[in-house]
């Protein structure tokens, strides 16, 4: 059974997405939060597998808690954002502060229980609607022809290859296509990748090769 938190400052949504979640047979809400602050408190208390996690509140922040919480507890809870908001700086700061995930909160029933099981199970999700343009915006920020000299002396050329199609949104096994390589080989870089740059997931991963100027940026 996964447990979720549920943080939005609007009563009706955290009713609806608690109709909606509990629905489902293997998740279970076990909490509400009206703002940052009692997410916060509510994250410690009662250490749901996954929070959901609403950008815009007053008071503390859906971004400020999302950091304290990934701070106070790492993986053992995850946070993935759910928000009204298309493509702005929200995005980028709650990614930057640890969110495993981000959804709009017009996603389909499935597609927002499919992110948290994907999210509580180590993974990492973006809605696909915006997912390209989320990895090229925040690789256009960075845009240079040379990856760090931090990523040259990190990764293999092989794990730089790997990383390269996983800023592009590619699947372990589209990967192991391009490189004319066994999923199996695929995954053992992946896993080699999350350990050297300290990534939680692949949209972690992502984010870290974007920011060390790996790969092309996304169209």
């Amino acid at each position: 059974m996964t447990t979720v938190l549920i943080v939005d400052d609007q009563p009706i949504v955290r009713a609806g997405l608690t109709v909606v979640l509990d629905a489902e047979p293997d998740l279970l809400v076990v909490g509400q939060a009206a703002d940052g602050q009692e997410a916060v408190r509510l994250a410690s208390s009662l250490r749901p597998d996954v929070v959901c996690m609403d950008v815009r509140m007053p008071g503390m922040d859906g971004i400020a808690a999302t950091r304290q919480i990934v701070t106070e507890h790492g993986g053992a809870v995850r946070v993935l954002v759910l928000t009204t908001f298309d493509i702005d700086e929200d995005i980028f700061a709650a990614l930057e502060a640890g969110a495993a995930g981000f959804l709009l909160k017009g996603a389909e029933e499935k597609a927002i229980a499919a992110a948290i099981h994907s999210v509580a199970a180590g993974g990492g999700t973006l809605d696909q609607r915006i997912t390209r343009k989320v990895l090229a915006e925040f690789g256009r920020r960075r845009a240079s022809p040379v990856p760090t000299r931090a990523a040259l002396e990190l990764l293999t050329q092989r794990e730089l290859e790997v990383l390269d199609l996983i800023t592009r949104g590619l699947s372990n096994a589209e990967i192991a296509h391009d490189l004319f390589i066994e999923v199996t080989t695929v995954k053992y870089h992946v896993q080699s990748i999350f350990s050297k740059t300290g990534s939680r997931d692949r949209l972690h991963a992502a984010l870290w090769g974007l920011r060390h100027r790996i790969g092309s940026v996304p169209h």
